[in-house]
């Protein structure tokens, strides 16, 4: 009993702390998200464009970042930038990094969807005369993106996970909290046991959700 109360106490002592660190994962997260998917719908055109050009720029950069580890890329960009002149904070180079990883990842799903939707609808809409820009956009992309909902849900817990690389860089993040009070306390499992409760309780019902919107829209 005594070492469950001393648990409850030390876990009281540390949530003010991590939930604040829980808070700027998230935020990080939302920012990456809100970048990353207009960038990956714009990735998945390039990958799709018929002009030869442009389509091996999107898969150049649809490649490097789904290839390297998101780790890799955020060192890239908080380290390597600067060497071009290109001064950032520690939260705006996550954010970058994230973004791009996400973005890329995010490009082959909406790629897929898009590219499921039948060729029949493109050219049900040439034969009434739309243009084919119209029909794409108004007719094939609606159907195509519906179809990448769960896809893009799941890859956005993936995004709010990647956010724990942040702490590398001392952005103050739930990982970093952590660790924090982990040297101050030396109590580093049960700091870790009450971060790796908060990560689920933002990962958990993010996944119900997912599966809730999967199985919606099968049913349709």
């Amino acid at each position: 009993m005594s070492t469950n109360t001393s648990i409850l106490t030390d876990w009281a002592q540390f949530l003010p702390t991590l939930l604040h660190g829980l808070v700027q994962s998230l935020w990080i997260a939302a920012a990456a998200i809100l970048i990353g998917l207009p960038l990956a719908f714009a990735l998945s055109l390039m990958v799709m464009s018929k002009n030869r050009l442009v389509n091996a720029m999107g898969l150049v950069i649809v490649e490097i970042g789904r290839g390297m580890p998101a780790l890799v890329i955020l060192y890239l960009v908080y380290y390597g930038l600067p060497r071009f002149g290109v001064s950032l904070t520690n939260i705006a180079s996550v954010i970058i990094a994230l973004s791009w990883n996400y973005s890329c990842y995010c490009s082959e799903i909406i790629r897929a969807g898009i590219q499921s939707v039948p060729s029949g609808q493109l050219e049900a809409g040439q034969a009434l005369g739309l243009d084919p820009r119209i029909t794409f956009l108004r007719i094939i992309v609606p159907q195509g993106l519906k179809s990448t909902i769960p896809g893009l849900m799941g890859q956005s817990i993936l995004a709010f996970q990647d956010t724990s690389l942040a702490y590398t860089i001392a952005v103050p993040e739930l990982m970093k909290q952590a660790y924090s009070l982990g040297g101050e306390s030396f109590q580093y499992l049960r700091v870790f046991v009450l971060a790796g409760l908060l990560y689920a309780a933002v990962t958990l019902p993010s996944t119900w959700i997912t599966m809730w919107a999967e199985r919606r829209i099968n049913r349709v």
